[in-house]
């Protein structure tokens, strides 16, 4: 179908139409059923998930952030807002979901070139506020692999890196949340070089890859992609300890210091 022929569909200009294909604009959720339907799409439970994204969409708490910081901040915390269970792989960095401020702090302050200390400061805020998603009613469910080595990076020093360990330990004890420790010993593994966010969604169509990289998030959707990202996770999972051999690891980590 033409972007005409789309917008004269909706009522609206045609150049509104790849805007909101593309999330550059809002759109409503009965616009999205319109759109579905004439699209031929008979994905009922896809076009009901994108209505809810589209319903909620002007509503989230990042969007105090629009204009002080990059959109791809923004749309981590949309995503995981959105998810409903978030697997993370990370061999150097601890997820932004589960940092302290001080830890947080430290790493915004590494950052190359350096940020001025309000940028820092709001760096930090908004990642602090992504948490709350782990507070909701209904948390999506947290499966985090973790390699050794990323546990012993003392971002802010042995003081900063101790209560962060910490609370790792008592995060992982929440019944929606899965910490998995891959020790140096366990040698190689699958994807040992990436940092992997894979965000579940309503329905396996709209689930999104984000890697990290110095320039930014990079967000993957394609099938095939999330394929290899999900065999990847299922590998690393493969080689690292339980969640309880895990919490006894990353304690012992923190009486270290």
């Amino acid at each position: 179908m033409t972007t005409e022929r789309a917008a004269e569909l909706l009522g609206v200009p045609r150049t509104n139409v790849p805007n909101m294909e593309s999330g550059r604009s809002g759109i409503s959720a009965e616009r999205v059923r319109t759109l579905a339907s004439n699209y031929d799409c008979t994905d009922q439970a896809l076009v009901e998930a994108l209505a809810a994204m589209a319903a909620g969409r002007d509503k989230g708490w990042w969007e105090g952030y629009r204009g002080q910081l990059r959109d791809g901040f923004n749309d981590i915390a949309e995503m995981e807002w959105h998810a409903t269970r978030l697997r993370i792989a990370l061999t150097v960095h601890l997820p932004g979901l589960l940092q302290t401020e001080d830890h947080a702090r430290a790493v915004f302050e590494a950052v190359i070139p350096r940020l001025s200390p309000d940028d820092v400061g709001i760096r930090v805020a908004h990642r602090l506020e992504r948490q709350q998603v782990l507070d909701r009613p209904n948390p999506p469910e947290l499966d985090v692999i973790l390699h050794e080595a990323a546990l012993r990076m003392e971002f802010g020093g042995p003081a900063v890196a101790r209560r962060q360990l910490e609370h790792l330990v008592r995060v992982s004890e929440r019944d929606t949340v899965a910490l998995r420790v891959i020790p140096f010993k366990a040698g190689g593994f699958p994807g040992a070089g990436q940092s992997v966010v894979y965000a579940e969604a309503a329905v396996p169509r709209l689930d999104t890859v984000e890697l990290d990289s110095t320039h930014g998030p990079e967000f993957i959707d394609s099938e095939a992609q999330l394929e290899k990202y999900r065999a990847q996770l299922d590998a690393a999972r493969a080689v690292a300890l339980p969640p309880d051999a895990s919490r006894t690891f990353v304690q012992a980590l923190a009486d270290d210091l």
